[in-house]
């Protein structure tokens, strides 16, 4: 595992703590490996106490509408026809190819964002 390795690699135990008086955590080295410590132990926290949910493209349009002020008639553009927009919105119809590239480009999100 890598964060273990880190660990080994900095001589760290549970009960260690690196001074900042010492000459040895002085290098860039050493503080660069003592940061991707602090990086993968603050990572391994976050997914564990504040896991984040995995959200439906549903859901993740509508949340994009809602904060950017938005209606489904601005998506006309990226869906083709308003009923095709509503149809999506309410769950009866998947998302085809182009209006995933077509959100993706409108949003500036990934397109796996969009796909469920």
């Amino acid at each position: 595992m890598r964060l273990e390795s880190f660990a080994m690699t900095l001589n760290l135990n549970s009960t260690q703590r690196p001074s900042s008086t010492s000459r040895h955590w002085r290098t860039p080295h050493r503080q660069q490996e003592a940061i991707e410590l602090l990086t993968l132990l603050v990572e391994r926290y976050e997914q564990t106490h504040y896991p984040i949910p995995v959200a439906g493209a549903v859901s993740v349009v509508k949340f994009l509408i809602e904060h950017q002020g938005l209606t489904q008639r601005d998506l006309i553009p990226q869906f083709g026809t308003e009923s095709a927009v509503s149809m999506f919105l309410a769950g009866q119809r998947k998302l085809t190819l182009k209006q995933v590239q077509n959100l993706s480009a409108r949003f500036k999100l990934p397109a796996d964002v969009f796909i469920s």
